[in-house]
C-alpha cells in the first residue's frame, strides 16, 4: 500500500469533488480517493506508487490542477 497527497485548486463545489474522486479512482492501482474541499486537499491510496504524470493528467481531465 502506498499513500500520496496533493493539494488541488479550483474546486467549489461537492461536483468538483465527485469529479476529483472518479477521475483519480479511475488510475490503475489506486483504491481509495479521499477530497476535502475546504483545503483542496486530496488523499489517494493505492497498491504501489502513482506516476505523477498520470495524476496530473487526471486531475487535468476533471478541469483542475495540482498546487504547488
Amino acid at each position: 500500500m502506498a499513500g500520496t497527497t496533493i493539494t488541488v485548486s479550483g474546486m467549489t463545489c461537492e461536483h468538483c469533488v465527485s469529479s476529483v474522486k472518479e477521475e483519480v479512482g479511475e488510475i490503475p492501482g489506486v483504491t481509495a480517493v479521499e477530497v476535502d474541499l475546504g483545503s483542496g486537499r486530496v488523499d489517494i491510496t493505492s497498491d504501489g506508487p502513482v506516476p505523477a504524470d498520470r495524476l496530473a493528467a487526471a486531475i487535468d481531465e476533471a478541469g483542475y490542477t495540482i498546487s504547488g
